[in-house]
Formats: structure tokens, C-alpha cells, sequence
């Protein structure tokens, strides 16, 4: 099976499918893979489509500044 951007997701089936599909729905849903799909379901018009896209941007910015916040400590830990 092949994601949005053309490459295809790979699971081995070593123990159980169980298992196997479990790791598959993980590694697409990881992807957005899912999300795609729900999305293109119906007709999503221009307007919509715009600003599902402004607030996904901003979802990711909002999402970035605080891993850079929180993960931004630099060597030392704790208190000076």
C-alpha cells in the first residue's frame, strides 16, 4: 500500500497478522494516512479546504513552539 507521498508502508509478519496489522494501522495512522482517506471521501470546497489548512498550520506551529519551549533546556538540568 502506498501513503500520500507515493512511498509504500512495509510491515513483517514475524509472530501473529494480529500483530502485524496492529503495527500497520499505528504506521498509518502515524502518516495521516487515514486522516487522507476520511478526508476525500466527500468534496471539500475551496473555502473549507483553506481554512482547514490555515488551522492545521497553526496546529503544527502551536505544536512546534512548545516541543522547542519545553525540550529547549539546553545541557544542564534542574535549577542554576
Amino acid at each position: 500500500m502506498e501513503n500520500a507521498f507515493g512511498k509504500p508502508v512495509e510491515v513483517e509478519v514475524r509472530d501473529s497478522l494480529e500483530k502485524a496489522m496492529k503495527i500497520l494501522k499505528q504506521k498509518m495512522s502515524k502518516e495521516g494516512i487515514l486522516q487522507e482517506l476520511k478526508r476525500r471521501r466527500f468534496y471539500e470546497k475551496p473555502s473549507v479546504k483553506r481554512k482547514r489548512k490555515t488551522r492545521e498550520a497553526r496546529k503544527r506551529l502551536r505544536r512546534e513552539m512548545k516541543r522547542r519551549v519545553i525540550g529547549g533546556g539546553g545541557m544542564g538540568g534542574g535549577r542554576p
